[in-house]
């Protein structure tokens, strides 16, 4: 039974790795088609060909790194590294709980060394070939001890206190473990600015003039309560611009980056606040947990069902079933149903994109938007001809060319 759960799995690994990769190649021939005309003035001729080499780039670059994931993932299962480095954490320590911390705290620190040299060349080599990049050595060197340190302290705990539950009660695990986890999701919604960020940019208050001007002005015409209004030092990793709006209830707060000042106008950064603060009016940010909760419980059910499982251990290369290599086989068998959820959790997204659009355009900041979002797409050189089926898989926003003819069509 293990030999075919192990075949079920390896095929699960297969589909998802050649979809992947033709969805790629789909979107790497859309690319080349010509340009809408509402989108032409976005890239002169020099400029578009230089979009079109970084977007190439990219995509190569991302079919090989899929590559080599996939091969390094398919060797772990096929010759059953996962059931092998089990044993070695098993001599190390008998208390389970302890064993499978240190058995998840090895893998992700060795598979993301073995990432590293990616990054280090997306960073340093694509990014800096462009122009975007701004990182030092140091500063990427820091940045990663920092998200190893977060991630063993935050992952180590949620993942304790997972275990241990299921260790206290497996008939109730299920509910448990989605209230633990829902828990500490609201908590990092309200605090992570406050606790999270500070770890790797500088938050400043946004400074008295012209543009916290207009945008307290708008947040009052537009019924939106709104204190904290932060600026963060992005351009010190790229020179790429973002603003998002972050937090719940009271720790709500808009953040700009510094680099979004350079490159739009007053006008321009309040219509895209705006597009935000739609978001915050139609309770987006509600529906979309709302849609997370039985999503996030039906994970964990199934989890909950399978943890006990000695086939699915057997599959791995162990002996019995133990939580983490259970818990690793059932990732990849649920791999179906998330990429199901997630396709529908763009659907969702989407829609809320239009809707956030047509608020910005409701209080008469749609050209403004457009103008702004044409900037960005610009100074990012986005791809503006991603083929419809990459978009339908993989994109939570629509494409520019839609959010435009939306728009324009009101």
């Amino acid at each position: 039974m293990e030999h075919i759960l192990l075949l079920i799995i390896l095929l699960i690994l297969l589909i998802e790795f050649g979809l992947g990769r033709w969805l790629s190649y789909l979107n790497i021939k859309h690319s080349k088609l010509k340009l809408p005309a509402v989108l032409a003035d976005i890239y002169d001729t020099e400029k578009y060909a230089r979009q079109q080499d970084y977007f190439r780039t990219n995509a190569r670059f991302g079919m090989l790194t899929a590559s080599f994931s996939f091969i390094v993932i398919v060797v772990m299962y096929v010759c059953g590294g996962f059931g092998w480095f089990d044993g070695i954490v098993q001599n190390w320590t008998k208390h389970g709980i302890l064993q499978s911390l240190l058995f998840f705290a090895v893998l992700f620190i060795v598979s993301d060394i073995i990432t590293t040299p990616f990054q280090w060349y997306d960073t340093f080599v694509i990014e800096e070939k462009f122009g975007f990049n701004k990182q030092t050595p140091s500063l990427f060197i820091t940045d990663k001890l920092k998200s190893w340190g977060l991630s063993i302290v935050l992952g180590g705990l949620i993942l304790t206190a997972i275990i241990w539950i299921y260790n206290l009660t497996p008939e109730y695990f299920w509910l448990l473990a989605f209230g633990v986890v829902t828990a500490f999701s609201l908590f990092m919604s309200m605090f992570y600015s406050e606790l999270i960020v500070p770890l790797f940019n500088k938050q400043t208050p946004l400074e008295e003039g012209e543009l916290r001007t207009a945008i307290e002005a708008f947040a009052n015409k537009s019924g939106f309560k709104l204190k904290n209004i932060y600026m963060i030092d992005g351009s010190k990793r790229s020179t790429k611009a973002n603003a998002y709006f972050t937090g719940i209830g009271p720790k709500k707060r808009i953040v700009l980056y510094d680099t979004l000042t350079e490159q739009l106008t007053t006008d321009e950064i309040v219509a895209v606040l705006a597009h935000e603060i739609g978001h915050y009016k139609h309770k987006h940010v509600l529906k979309g947990m709302l849609y997370s909760i039985p999503s996030s419980l039906l994970l964990f059910f199934l989890l909950g069902w399978m943890l006990g499982s000695d086939v699915l251990a057997q599959a791995l290369g162990g002996t019995k079933a133990v939580f983490h290599l259970n818990a690793i086989a059932f990732f990849t068998l649920y791999t179906p149903i998330s990429d199901l959820l997630g396709i529908l959790g763009n659907v969702l997204s989407r829609k809320h994109e239009y809707e956030a659009d047509a608020f910005a355009q409701q209080y008469g900041y749609g050209e403004q938007l457009i103008s702004g979002l044409k900037k960005l797409s610009s100074q990012s050189l986005s791809n503006l001809m991603p083929h419809p089926l990459y978009v339908f898989f993989n994109y939570s926003h629509p494409t520019l060319y839609q959010r435009i003819i939306k728009m324009q069509t009101k």
